[in-house]
């Protein structure tokens, strides 16, 4: 039975973990292999240092392979940052044949149309994706192929990003052998491995909790319909609790994980205990949880000041899905259903089998998510890499065209 090995690598604030998968001829996804490590030279989702973001992925990627014994050759890479931006673009075009039958060029000229739109010199087009098609009069058509008309519209979505962050990123992972498969908008990633068809169907809001940022998209009618990034994530409540209980960075950090709840009404413990740290000191449970809260709701409130529609019950019926490793605090969902009053839950990848830890985990929604991501496309990169110099995937492109004449004069040779 043929496999094709799949790699995906999250390269976060504060983790590197990168996912080694194969997928059979039946279409079944099989974890291999992980090697997280903790990121250095990152912040806030970009590389402010690229000598130590280079290490910390090369060694993520020794741990994948030593886990796996499978040798990494290519990988998806999820993009995140401030520098993310994203706009809603529409095209249309006409269908000049006399059968007015659509075809796939009709495709490629309607999505340039929508293309047609003021970008910066120093940004570039990360992803182009088609919401919906109309033909005429008729709307929301997934695929128009095959299908007659006069006029062809889209409605597609538009995400750019900044060209020297992403050459920095990519620099960083071809700089260890590994090339770029495709570079992919981290919260679509998570969006593949956390929400339901149903959900993207009907309307719901995801937003996936990092150490650097938290990263927002909303699904609408099956396909993306907004997607942001707020620089507010897992990195400012342990900064909090640092700050307002005298607590040393990584000992803050560690009772976060330990005894955080930004609900502690739902926990067993009580509100008035003391907590021991490491060095000795003492801090009560009650402030921990407290500081917490007032964080995450926080979060929350930002969450929604960054929906394109103040409507939340019509735009997102489905409500919230909280994921990544901010949302395996304690008391989430009770607090985000009183906070905001919009049905929550926490998401955990779906859709792969394998390492159970792996699979549960909430904190690894954009590896599993890139993994599926692959299979979504099909293998074909999505990133417009047109234009990009080194820091796209033209690199392939030319090592396939060599190899194309290299063959042809294999056979010309030997004929």
């Amino acid at each position: 039975m043929t496999k094709r090995l799949i790699t995906g690598i999250d390269v976060g604030t504060t983790k590197i973990c990168t996912i080694v998968a194969t997928l059979d001829s039946g279409g079944a996804l099989q974890v291999l292999g992980v090697g997280q490590v903790p990121s250095h030279g990152l912040h806030k989702g970009m590389v402010v240092n690229v000598e130590e973001a280079r290490d910390s992925v090369s060694e993520s990627v020794k741990r994948a392979e030593q886990a796996s014994g499978v040798k990494i050759e290519s990988a998806y890479i999820g993009v995140t940052g401030r520098h993310i931006s994203s706009v809603n673009s529409h095209g249309v075009v006409a269908i000049p044949r006399t059968d007015r039958l659509v075809r796939q060029d009709d495709l490629s000229r309607v999505l340039s149309s929508a293309k047609n739109i003021n970008i910066p010199d120093d940004r570039k087009i990360l992803h182009q994706i088609p919401r919906g098609y109309s033909l005429d009069t008729q709307e929301k058509i997934k695929n128009p192929v095959g299908m007659h008309g006069f006029r062809l519209d889209v409605e597609t979505h538009i995400i750019t990003a900044s060209t020297a962050s992403v050459q920095n990123l990519v620099k960083c992972v071809r700089s260890v052998g590994v090339e770029i498969d495709d570079l992919v908008l981290e919260p679509l990633a998570s969006g593949e491995a956390v929400l339901t068809p149903e959900e993207k169907e009907i309307g719901v809001i995801m937003a996936d909790i990092g150490g650097g940022t938290t990263d927002i998209a909303v699904f609408k009618d099956g396909s993306i319909y907004h997607t942001s990034i707020i620089p507010v994530a897992g990195y400012q409540f342990t900064s909090d609790l640092s700050i307002g209980l005298g607590l040393p960075f990584e000992i803050a950090e560690a009772m976060k994980k330990k005894y955080g709840n930004v609900y502690p009404e739902t926990g067993s413990k009580d509100e008035g205990s003391t907590l021991t740290v490491e060095d000795g000191h003492s801090v009560s449970y009650k402030d921990l949880c407290n500081i917490l809260r007032d964080r995450m709701e926080e979060l929350l409130r930002l969450i929604l000041l960054e929906m394109p529609d103040t409507s939340y019950a019509s735009l997102a019926p489905a409500g919230l899905v909280m994921t990544g490793g901010g949302a395996k605090m304690n008391g989430l969902e009770a607090l985000a259903r009183g906070s905001i009053r919009i049905p929550t839950r926490v998401g955990e990848p779906m859709g792969v089998y394998g390492i159970t830890d792996v699979l549960h985990d909430p904190a690894n929604a954009t590896g599993v998510g890139l993994l599926l991501w692959a299979i979504k496309t099909g293998g074909k990169p999505t990133w417009e890499s047109k234009g990009n110099g080194n820091g796209g995937g033209n690199g392939s492109k030319a090592n396939s065209q060599i190899s194309n004449i290299m063959g042809m004069l294999k056979k010309f040779f030997t004929a």
